[in-house]
Parts: structure tokens; C-alpha cells; sequence
């Protein structure tokens, strides 16, 4: 996954990192270390300062791509954590998991803002509405849902 500004790379590795890369060098710029299981996907936030980085050990990290350090660590589901993603202007994480689960994250603070259920079986795509009113997720339930970010429903 490209940085916005396309200066970083962030490649997610089953070897349970994120390793940045800067494109204008080729060269590994940070290695990101702290889950314990496979990592997929790497997402960067719209102002490219933060990556989200999400799967198997159902922990969402939030890592500062100046420095490589781990910025905090949004701690709630019970599955596999399959989706993450920014709101537009970055205030918010949306992330979907195997818990058939969408949490919202206030990315400032790490807190939770919602938890959104209502899919029988697990989540895999989530995404924002141009506006970051709305979330839409799909699920292999078969179903598609729009959620409003403002109440959950």
C-alpha cells in the first residue's frame, strides 16, 4: 500500500510485521513489530502520519510512520481482524472482523466510538462514503449493509 503523499510503502508479512519502505531509495525505512501472528493489510491514514495494521491475533495497531513506534493499540474483538480503514479526514478507523463486527475508532483518543452488528458470518471489505457518513460493509452472509457513523444503525 502506497503512503498518500507516495513517499512509503507498507507491506503487511505473514512473518507478523509491517515493514515501510521509501520509494524514492528502495530502502527499508522501519520494520513495525508487535503482533503475534500473521499481518494483513497495512493501511495508511489520508494524511499518511498513521498505519493501521490488523489480522489473526484480533488486535488493530496504530503505528506512527515518522517514527516506526507503535501510536496505540484498539483492543475489542473476539476474531480475526480482516478489514481497517480511515475515514476521509482520518478521525475515524472502521475495522471488520471474523466477530461479524464492525468497530468504529476514534483515532485521536483509541477509544471506541460503536460497535456495529448485525452480519451472521464474518466481515471482509469495509469502507467509508466519500463524506465519512457512512461505512458499508459485506459479509460472507451474503449481505451487504450501510451503517450511518453517527449512530451506528
Amino acid at each position: 500500500m502506497f503512503s498518500p503523499n507516495g513517499k512509503l510503502v507498507a507491506s503487511a508479512s505473514w512473518d507478523k510485521t509491517v515493514r515501510l519502505w521509501d520509494t524514492s531509495t528502495g530502502k527499508q525505512y522501519a520494520v513495525l513489530k508487535a503482533h503475534t501472528s500473521p499481518v494483513e493489510p497495512a493501511v495508511f491514514s489520508p494524511d499518511g502520519k498513521l498505519v493501521v495494521s490488523t489480522f489473526r491475533d484480533n488486535m488493530v495497531r496504530l503505528w506512527d510512520t515518522s517514527t516506526g513506534q507503535q501510536y496505540g493499540v484498539l483492543d475489542g474483538h473476539t476474531g480475526h481482524v480482516r478489514s481497517a480503514v480511515f475515514s476521509p479526514d482520518g478521525k475515524l478507523l472502521a475495522s471488520a472482523s471474523q466477530d461479524e463486527t464492525i468497530r468504529l475508532w476514534d483515532t485521536s483518543t483509541g477509544k471506541q466510538c460503536a460497535v456495529l452488528e448485525g452480519h451472521t458470518n464474518f466481515i471482509t471489505p469495509v469502507a467509508f462514503s466519500s463524506d465519512g457518513r457512512l461505512v458499508v460493509s459485506a459479509s460472507k452472509d451474503k449481505t451487504v449493509r450501510l451503517w450511518h457513523t453517527s449512530t451506528g444503525k
